[in-house]
């Protein structure tokens, strides 16, 4: 019987440990998708200014053709990637998910992207991080 007794205990701690982890997963990704619109709103910026002294009108065509889908790109998985570290903090099950996609898609990012998402990953799949998700943050509401 006591057994069973420390048996919670021993899924807490570790409960405990992984929630650690996930708030560091959080914090990867809340600053990663900073990086990611903040570069998107230098870009928007930077070629709407280079738009100001190009004469051509086919180059004009040409920079609007570039820069839109890849500011757009940009701050769609930056806005992501900051909803899902948010969505972490509160043990949300959708941020869990959002941010194993993201961080799966962050492995083709060589080598920062690829040990970010190895890392994030790895304390996403882990089973006391499911246990985590199924009850809720400890001490959250």
């Amino acid at each position: 019987m006591e057994e069973n007794a420390a048996s919670p205990t021993v899924v807490t701690v570790e409960e405990n440990r992984m929630k650690k982890h996930v708030n560091i997963a959080g914090i990867l990704q809340i600053v990663f998708g900073s990086f990611l619109v903040l570069g998107a709103l230098t870009i928007a910026v930077l070629f709407g200014f280079i738009d100001q002294f190009v004469d051509d009108p086919t180059a004009i065509k040409v920079l609007g053709i570039i820069s839109t889908p890849l500011v757009v790109l940009m701050l769609l998985f930056g806005g992501g990637m900051i909803a899902g570290g948010i969505g972490l903090f509160y043990c949300k099950p959708w941020a869990r998910i959002l941010t194993l996609v993201l961080g799966a898609m962050g492995l083709l990012n060589v080598p920062i992207g690829t040990l970010k998402g190895v890392y994030i990953i790895w304390v996403l799949v882990q089973s006391e991080t499911i246990s985590l998700f199924e009850k809720g943050c400890p001490g959250k509401v």
